[in-house]
Formats: C-alpha cells, sequence, structure tokens
C-alpha cells in the first residue's frame, strides 16, 4: 500500500497532531486541620469516608533540629523524623509505628524522600496509602521537591489528599503545588500501546490559600503548554503548525495575534529569518502575541524567542547524535508564547508582547550558505559563518523590529542559543547577559525565587572585534581559525547590535531548556524553563507599577 503525499506548509495543508497531550489535575482547597488536634474545622479532612473516592492521604514530615537530644547513638545516626501538622493523627488511624519505620528506610525528612504505610488488613474505610513526604527545610526548593516526589509516587491515583502545605504561608504552599503540578508532567505520546500511568487526577490540599493555588495552577499550566509545544516532534511542529497553536491560545486567552507569512517577510524585509528557513519546505513565521491589561501607563516588555522547530545545521550539518534534541530548538519561543498567555491569566499589570521568530533550518536547493551575506530587518549586513548558528540570525530580524515597531521599555530574548553556556554552566543555570543592570538584578532576584536560576556572565566590549567583516557590517560569528572561544558572549554581543538602545536581557537557556532524566519538578525532555523566571519578572514589575 502506497501512502498519500505528505502534506507541507507550502501546498497550504497542515497535518493534525497525532500527539495526546495530558491534563493538569484539579486542585481543590479544603478547610484547615486544627494546629493542636490534628482534627478539620470542617468536611472531613484526613479521616475521608469511602465515598470520597480518595486513593491516598499524604502528611508532611521534616527533619528533627540539630542536637535534639538523642539518647542514643543509634538515634543520634538515625535521627527520627519530626512530623508535621496531621501526621501523628493519620499514624494512629493507621496503626503505624512510623519513627521505628522511618529509623529502618533510613528516611529522614529531607527534601522529596518518600516513606509509605500501607493500611492494616480488614481496614476497608482507610485510602490505600498514607505517604509521609520529606518537607525538609520548608523553603521554595525544598517545597518544589517535595511536590514533585509525591506527585511521582501518586501516578495513577484518582484522588490525592493531604496537609502537606496546612499552616505555611501562601508562598511556601504555592511552591509545593508548583512542585506538583511539574513533576507529574506526561510528555505529548502517540501509538497504541498502554502510556504510563498519568499524573494524578485531583488534589484536595488542607489549609490551601486559595490564591496560592491559582498563581501555582497557572504557572504550571504555562510551563505544560512551553512543554507540551517544545516535546512535539518536528515533522507536526513547523513554523505554521507553530502559529497555528499560537491563534489557538491567543483565541482561548484574548490575546491579540499577529502571523506573518513568507511573504509578509520577505515585504518587510525579515532577510535573517528568510536565509534560515529557505532550505525547508515549512517556511518561516513570526507571530506576534500580545496581552494588553486595562489601564494608562504601564510597562510594555517584549519577549523574543527563539523558535527553530527544527536545526539540522544546515550546509554546517550537525553530528547525527546532536540532532536527536534538535526538535527543542524551539523552547524560547514556546516559552514567551505561554508567559505571554499567562500573564493574562493572571491579569497581571505589565503589557507583554511575544514575538516568535520560527523557522526550520534544513538543507535543501535554497540553503542559505556560509559566506553568504544576508541583510537584516534593520538593515544591518551580516556576513555568515556557519549556518548552524542560525537562532541569532532569526532573533536579529525578530529584535530589531521589536525594537523599531513595539515601543518596547524592556526587550528580553529567550534562546537555546550556544553550546559554550550549556558547557560554562551546565544544565541547571542559564546565561544572563544584557545591556541594564537593573533589569539583570531583577531576572537574578526572580530566578532565585522562581526556581529558574540564571547566572549573569560579562557582555565584554573588548571581544567584539571578532565579529568584523571585511564585506559586511559585521560577521555573526568569530572566525573558527581565530580559535576566539567565549562563545555565548560573543554571540550576545551579535545580538546587542539589534537591540535598538532598548533596555535588553539576552538569557541563553541552552543548558536547562532539556533534561536527560526526571530530577526535582523538572521531567524529562523539555523543561519550559524560562516560563517561572519571567512570570516572576513581570509579576515583580507589576507590583511595581
Amino acid at each position: 500500500m502506497q501512502l498519500p503525499p505528505k502534506p507541507t506548509d507550502r501546498t497550504g495543508s497542515v497535518p493534525a497532531s497525532p500527539y495526546v497531550t495530558a491534563s493538569l489535575p484539579g486542585v481543590t482547597a479544603l478547610a484547615a486541620l486544627n494546629a493542636r488536634t490534628g482534627e478539620a474545622e470542617s468536611g472531613t479532612g484526613l479521616h475521608p469516608v469511602p465515598d470520597e473516592g480518595v486513593d491516598v492521604l499524604a502528611v508532611a514530615m521534616t527533619p528533627a533540629p540539630d542536637g535534639s537530644g538523642r539518647e542514643d547513638a543509634d538515634e543520634a545516626a538515625n535521627p527520627v523524623p519530626q512530623p508535621r501538622r496531621g501526621a501523628v493523627e493519620a499514624a494512629l488511624r493507621y496503626g503505624a509505628d512510623v519513627a521505628d519505620r522511618a529509623r529502618r528506610a533510613k528516611v529522614t525528612g529531607r527534601a522529596g524522600e518518600i516513606l509509605v504505610i500501607e493500611p492494616p488488613r480488614g481496614a476497608a474505610d482507610l485510602p490505600g496509602k498514607l505517604i509521609y513526604v520529606g518537607a525538609g527545610d520548608e523553603s521554595g526548593p525544598a517545597l518544589r521537591r517535595a511536590g514533585a516526589s509525591l506527585a511521582r509516587a501518586t501516578m495513577g491515583a484518582k484522588r490525592v489528599r493531604g496537609s502537606v502545605v496546612d499552616g505555611l504561608e501562601p508562598s511556601a504552599q504555592e511552591a509545593f503545588l508548583e512542585g506538583f503540578l511539574l513533576g507529574g508532567y506526561r510528555p505529548p505520546r502517540a501509538g497504541i500501546t498502554e502510556p504510563p500511568a498519568p499524573i494524578a487526577e485531583h488534589l484536595e490540599l488542607t489549609g490551601l490559600d486559595a490564591a496560592a493555588a491559582e498563581r501555582a495552577t497557572v504557572t504550571a499550566r504555562a510551563v505544560w503548554t512551553a512543554r507540551d509545544l517544545t516535546n512535539t516532534p518536528a515533522e507536526t511542529a513547523t513554523p505554521d503548525w507553530m502559529a497555528a497553536q499560537a491563534r489557538m491560545i491567543s483565541g482561548r486567552s484574548g490575546l491579540q495575534v499577529r502571523v506573518r507569512d513568507e511573504n509578509d517577510l520577505r515585504a518587510e524585509g525579515f532577510g535573517g529569518l528568510l536565509a534560515v528557513g529557505g532550505g525547508s519546505e515549512h517556511p518561516p513565521r513570526l507571530v506576534e502575541a500580545t496581552y494588553q491589561p486595562e489601564g494608562g501607563d504601564l510597562p510594555h516588555v517584549v519577549l523574543v524567542g527563539k523558535g527553530i522547530t527544527f536545526d539540522s545545521g544546515g550546509i554546517s550539518l550537525k553530528p547525527r547524535d546532536a540532532m536527536m534534541t534538535m526538535k527543542t530548538d524551539m523552547a524560547g519561543a514556546a516559552a514567551v508564547l505561554a508567559v505571554a498567555e499567562a500573564a493574562a491569566a493572571l491579569k497581571l499589570p505589565v503589557k507583554v508582547t511575544a514575538v516568535l521568530a520560527l523557522a526550520e533550518n534544513a538543507i535543501g536547493a535554497a540553503s542559505y550558505r556560509p559566506a553568504d551575506v544576508v541583510t537584516t530587518y534593520n538593515g544591518t549586513t551580516v556576513e555568515v559563518g556557519n549556518t548552524d548558528a542560525e537562532g541569532r540570525m532569526v532573533l536579529a530580524d525578530a529584535m530589531a523590529y521589536a525594537a523599531a515597531e513595539l515601543a518596547p521599555d524592556v526587550l528580553v530574548d529567550v534562546a537555546t542559543l550556544t553550546g559554550a553556556a550549556a558547557l560554562g554552566l551546565g544544565m541547571h543555570h542559564a546565561a544572563l547577559f544584557g545591556n541594564a543592570p537593573g533589569l539583570l538584578a531583577r531576572l537574578e532576584a526572580a530566578g532565585k525565587a522562581s526556581g529558574d536560576a540564571v547566572w549573569q556572565l560579562p557582555l565584554v566590549a573588548e571581544y567584539g572585534f571578532v565579529l568584523d567583516s571585511d564585506i559586511a557590517d559585521v560577521s555573526h560569528i568569530a572566525p573558527v581559525q581565530a580559535k576566539f572561544g567565549a562563545g555565548a558572549i560573543v554571540a550576545a554581543l551579535f545580538l546587542e547590535k539589534f537591540t535598538g538602545g532598548v533596555p535588553w536581557a539576552h538569557i541563553d537557556i541552552a543548558g536547562p531548556a532539556r533534561a536527560n532524566k526526571d530530577s526535582r519538578e523538572l521531567t524529562k525532555g523539555a523543561t519550559g524553563f524560562g516560563v517561572r523566571l519571567l512570570l516572576s519578572y513581570l509579576a515583580g514589575l507589576g507590583r511595581t507599577a
């Protein structure tokens, strides 16, 4: 049997995605427990009746304080974790000596540790599991880790009820819930085999602050959106498919959206996008999605995302193994689109425009070549040194357009840009550059608060000479023969030429955009890095405004 021809963007027909995405669980706030008795002020609290359908109860434990009167060497070597609200009462109902079980399992209450207690035989009225989850020092990072561990320990459950956040400050509650929702993420999947068990269908937390729940849910939904878009393989996630997703997201969230196709890009002079996308059967797109809040003189933040839907390297072909993750080379574009939608959901008092520079860097008869000279949106001519340095080419167009036409107060670009950033900072920190110290300080603080960590690197002006070109205004990489190094800095220096003097930050997410395994609230594959960072930054900017 012969399959029909594959539809392409050039034919105007984009195939529907075969990938099925998961759904976030429902989240319910229940009445707080009494701090002294552990009983609920109303409702059934940690004593659900069978008709409520609770599969799992979850309570928290923390490490014993140092020097807490341990009487013997064994206790000193294996300190017993301390129960938090509702934990003692739950142990009594299950008839469990939790201290002994924890000691034998060497569980001490560190963040993310799990201790599972089964109900006694014949206790049909009890949920099937009682889980003690380590909350560590109950800081934001510890609670995110705890939430993620609980999510993974309860995959496939129908209803989880817990008191882990009861009595904590709203910001701490938000961190735990965010960790749970992010740690339980599953990527889009196609096929006929049974998928892995999904995140629990419903989570109920006693004492949960409603506003904290709303913020955590909106943030997690945005990260899921970015992960879904980024994890979708490139045979589906073409530039036009990404543009269609932007239209759908904008429609449901009230964003203003504009999509430029290849004819628009040609007419308006987006030479970088056209050069990079010229070798693909899927032409480039430029997407602009704007959240316009009510109010007068509000700051306008433009977020530009690199959206290379697949990066073969072009004529400067990548090695085989390096291509396997290149469906995720549009992680920056996915992140900024998700942030714009979340900003609207949170009603932040900041105008936000997401600009997605979308292209597939493929090999074809019309591919751009090393030594070509490309004219970008602002008229700057660029000598191409390596077609695998395509990200800075599409960003140059998008940033120059944003600076010239969108009147931003702040310009931030997010991109999986350089291997040098990943080499220097590893997989957990993004490289941060910029021309405005106050903006960089705010982003650093947002990274610390949100869990999306950034590390500022210097924008060394003296290195700019390596971008000199004999035949164009600028070269877009340092010459190979120079053996110059500092690749992340040189890339940032190139991008700075397209900021138009606007306060600007560049976030190179080449390391943390992807994870090789589940860890903390991160999941294998796309991490959605940058979403929490930018939402935290925008929320702080909104409070100032």
